[in-house]
């Protein structure tokens, strides 16, 4: 079971990422000046559109690499990963966090970062990371 303090400190290792709150007094996690990972709590007309599946724990959004990527995940392990008509061919999934293994978050942050990150940036912790066997 995944904690926003385990997504804290998991978007925090990546490099130059900050840690701002939004207007709403949510969290969010930015590579330079781009989102990469969110706190997004349901709204009403997500909660109408999951019924009886919007469930009440936390809800991290998070970018992913391509709608293809998306598509996976969301067939992978419907428990974890899951959108609404409002992220309907945005490159981006809502996760529940409470149902989301610690590896899995980190895989995810890490992807969701080098989606968004510089590609300078990207292509550098890509080849530290190469370099350090991970």
């Amino acid at each position: 079971m995944a904690t926003w303090e385990d997504v804290r400190r998991l978007a925090l290792a990546l490099p130059e990422t900050t840690e701002q709150s939004t207007g709403e007094g949510n969290t969010q996690w930015r590579v330079k000046d781009k989102s990469f990972a969110w706190e997004r709590p349901l709204r009403r007309k997500d909660r109408e559109a999951l019924g009886d599946n919007a469930g009440d724990g936390a809800i991290l959004a998070a970018w992913v690499p391509d709608l293809g990527a998306k598509e996976a995940l969301l067939a992978d392990d419907a428990d974890v990963y899951f959108t609404t008509p409002h992220f309907d061919g945005y490159r981006a999934i809502l996760v529940r966090l409470e149902r989301a293994s610690e590896a899995d978050l980190q895989e995810l942050l890490v992807e969701a970062w080098l989606a968004r990150a510089p590609k300078r940036l990207a292509k550098q912790y890509s080849s530290d990371a190469d370099a350090a066997g991970g």
